[in-house]
């Protein structure tokens, strides 16, 4: 069976740096944020769902939903963010169904890498081998959002703030990963990682993932 690692941790944090990094060893990588757009791309049910339920100013010229300010419209505020999550559909299946497809059609020692703002709280690391959160503080999370989006300070903090913070996720992980220096830094940690972690898959000894056990304790 390949091995398949969840990413995870807050906007701006480092998620995508680290998984390109270990795209480097030969993972594919699976972006949940990707695949929910693919689902309310012009013509589909959840295109229109999406209009209906925030209007048609959403509307890009190009008919595509602009996500920028279909953001101002849910972040930081739940049930916005709700009727978004139910409007778009069944977001878990698809993740699921990605995650599937790796698991028969990878090699024996293939590599898949799913990244996703949620992978913990939506259930999604119960589908990967481990879960690795990446984090940093708020005073290096704000320029980097800044400066990636084009977003104001107002925009980005509230971004940020609408998240939940590593403390939050860490009981769920696998691996901290601190991000608040060099990239060279923030490289050399997660190629350490990923050879400890290869050596014991190739072993057949990886540890049972804390997800399970943070899931038990924290089902309804």
């Amino acid at each position: 069976m390949p091995l398949i690692i969840g990413i995870t941790g807050s906007i701006a944090s480092g998620k995508g740096a680290v998984c390109e990094t270990l795209k480097k060893f030969g993972a594919i990588h699976g972006d949940a944020d990707k695949i929910v757009h693919a689902l309310y791309e012009p013509g589909k049910p959840a295109y229109y769902r999406i209009i209906k339920a925030f209007g048609n100013e959403i509307i890009q010229p190009d008919e595509f939903i602009d996500r920028k300010k279909l953001g101002t419209k849910v972040f930081g505020k739940p049930e916005a963010m709700k009727l978004l999550t139910s409007s778009i559909g069944n977001i878990s299946e698809a993740i699921h169904n990605t995650i599937l497809n790796w698991r028969n059609t990878l090699p024996e020692n293939g590599i898949g890498v799913m990244e996703a703002v949620n992978l913990i709280e939506a259930g999604y690391s119960q589908w990967t081998d481990v879960t690795w959160l990446v984090a940093c503080n708020e005073k290096n999370a704000l320029p980097r959002l800044m400066k990636r989006n084009n977003f104001s300070e107002g925009e980005a903090l509230q971004r940020i703030s609408s998240q939940k913070t590593w403390q939050e996720r860490e009981s769920a992980s696998d691996l901290l990963i601190m991000n608040n220096e060099s990239i060279t830094k923030l490289t050399r940690k997660v190629t350490e990682e990923f050879n400890s972690l290869y050596e014991c898959y190739k072993n057949k000894n990886i540890e049972p993932s804390r997800y399970i056990e943070w899931q038990k304790n924290n089902s309804d």
